[in-house]
């Protein structure tokens, strides 16, 4: 891809939490986003004068379609992303989408080769792939300096009260934990292991509205590295990692958006900090490395092959549970 040298205009659909801190954090880039979209005009026109943003769309819709839009972030909620980005992607426009980028590898596969053929790239929103610390670390496992990485153990708990109407336990809205939580820590299983894996086995327990409220699974690759992962949306847990390798174990504490973790050497107890970026600009980090790729051709710092093997993985475990949403049927 040639590289260019512009100003890239962003609009966003949705007005929510994620919106926000992204129209924050191009205001600390130095720009501002050009336009947003929301099926509520007047949640649109009162999120634009707090940003200082020119463009409200009367039709949320019309954002698809803005001959001067380069790159949409979808942040609305995950069943909606499929028909969206199909209009998106239809019309020529970059995509930077929310996580879970889509509900299920069939959709994401699709959208990829839609993507491919208009000649536009399509990424997951997921802070993990642009967090300077874990570029850091996978830089440390891949210098072979704390030798194989063996086993990795994940946890993600949140207690969210049971409000089946809440997105969280909502299946009109494609709640649960795997969507919502599980897919940060497969994304740092996938990322430090250096194969898919091949191997993976599972219990769940169904929310009363059918959605997945907790899940154990355990992983294996064809390179015999394992990984454990414990979901919860009703009893906290920390957001703990542990990246477990032949020399030394990696343990990195609210790891979604992390900027410190520590190393421990297994034989001596020493510890070890490794600092690198920091928290409150996760978005800023993501929105950087979307615009290299668009522009400069980066497009392997979007890491979409382990987007797309994080969704695959998902896939077959609700598949295998069967736990399907409205859109699946």
């Amino acid at each position: 891809m040639e590289k260019e040298s512009r100003q890239l205009n962003w609009a966003v659909l949705g007005t929510g939490v994620i919106a926000n801190q992204m129209a924050s954090a191009l205001q600390d880039m130095g720009k501002k986003l050009y336009a947003v979209g929301n099926r509520t005009y007047a949640k649109g026109v009162a999120f634009a004068e707090k940003y200082g943003i020119e463009k409200v769309y009367d039709h949320y819709e019309d954002i698809f379609t803005d001959p001067e839009v380069d790159v949409i972030y979808l942040t609305t909620p995950h069943n909606t992303h499929y028909e969206f980005m199909k209009k998106a992607l239809e019309n020529g426009k970059h995509l930077f989408v929310e996580k879970s980028i889509t509900l299920n590898s069939d959709e994401l596969e699709e959208m990829l080769a839609l993507a491919d053929e208009k000649k536009l790239i399509v990424a997951e929103a997921m802070t993990i792939w642009h967090m300077p610390l874990y570029k850091k670390l996978w830089e440390i496992v891949k210098s072979g300096e704390i030798g194989k990485v063996q086993m990795i153990t994940m946890n993600f708990g949140s207690y969210k009260e049971y409000d089946m109407n809440n997105r969280f336990f909502n299946r009109n809205l494609a709640g649960g934990a795997m969507l919502d939580i599980g897919v940060y820590a497969l994304s740092i299983v996938r990322s430090f292991m250096s194969s898919m894996p091949d191997q993976i086995v599972s219990q769940w327990l169904p929310a009363p509205t059918g959605v997945d409220e907790q899940a154990t699974i355990l992983l294996k690759n064809p390179d015999g590295q394992m990984a454990t992962v414990a979901l919860s949306l009703h009893s906290k847990q920390p957001k703990r990692a542990m990246i477990s390798c032949e020399k030394a174990y990696i343990e990195i504490m609210e790891y979604p958006r992390a900027d410190k973790a520590f190393i421990i050497d297994a034989e001596t107890g020493e510890k070890t900090e490794v600092t690198a970026g920091e928290t409150a600009r996760a978005l800023e980090y993501e929105m950087r490395d979307m615009e290299a790729a668009i522009l400069d051709g980066e497009i392997d710092v979007m890491r979409l092959s382990d987007s797309r093997d994080v969704m695959r993985i998902m896939t077959q475990l609700r598949r295998e549970w069967g736990m399907t949403y409205p859109e699946e049927e």
